[in-house]
């Protein structure tokens, strides 16, 4: 069984990851379980920058091989933010509540056809071969009101119209096929059954 550590300590996420991918031939652990603590600045311009930062920065601390992903919301009334800043967007330390309650706030007037975002991820892999990016894009509409008690972050007001609900009255099973962290990570799936993956990162030290 391969050893992975991912590079979060997002509770929500983990699960999310743990789930799609399952442990029957890879072994997911997180920062705490490999006795890492560190804080990586996520100052990128894109998702794939701040991927990439996170993989490298946790990489320096094991020679396991390791995966970082970033999200985040992108609303076009408000010209793609709250982008790289949506975990952030009230603030550094911003609970999912004040973020989404400023997102409403901001789009108190704009109506709903207006309304229209999509989140992305992209999933970063560092492996014994070099680094791997994974995306996914989901699009929807932003509600006016924060709908369904699952998931996390903006998934209240985030609402997929093809499914007519929010990504937060979606279980994990159905949010894993259609969300933008579910596309990302059948991409990742894939070319771990490839064969292309090496999971001997012995060249890190």
């Amino acid at each position: 069984m391969v050893t992975i550590l991912l590079a979060t300590t997002n509770l929500y996420k983990i699960i999310e990851i743990q789930h799609f991918l399952g442990l029957d031939r890879y072994r997911l652990i997180t920062p705490q379980q490999a006795g890492i603590n560190i804080v990586v600045e996520e100052n990128g311009a894109t998702f794939s920058d701040n991927a990439l930062l996170k993989a490298k920065a946790f990489a320096a601390k094991t020679n396991l091989p390791v995966l970082a992903d970033d999200s985040g919301l992108v609303v076009d009334a408000l010209d793609g933010a709250p982008g790289v800043y949506s975990a952030r967007f009230a603030g550094e330390f911003a609970t999912y509540l004040e973020n989404n309650l400023l997102l409403l706030d901001r789009l108190s007037s704009t109506p709903a056809e207006k309304r229209t975002a999509h989140f992305i991820t992209v999933f970063c892999l560092l492996d014994g071969k070099g680094e791997f990016l994974f995306e996914g894009r989901t699009d929807g509409l932003i509600l006016k009101n924060m709908t369904g008690s699952n998931g996390f972050g903006y998934d209240p007001l985030f609402y997929i119209p093809a499914l007519g609900k929010t990504y937060a009255e979606m279980d994990i099973t159905e949010k894993n096929q259609y969300s933008h962290r579910g596309q990302a990570l059948k991409k990742l799936a894939a070319f771990l059954a490839s064969g292309q993956f090496d999971a001997d990162r012995n060249f890190a030290h």
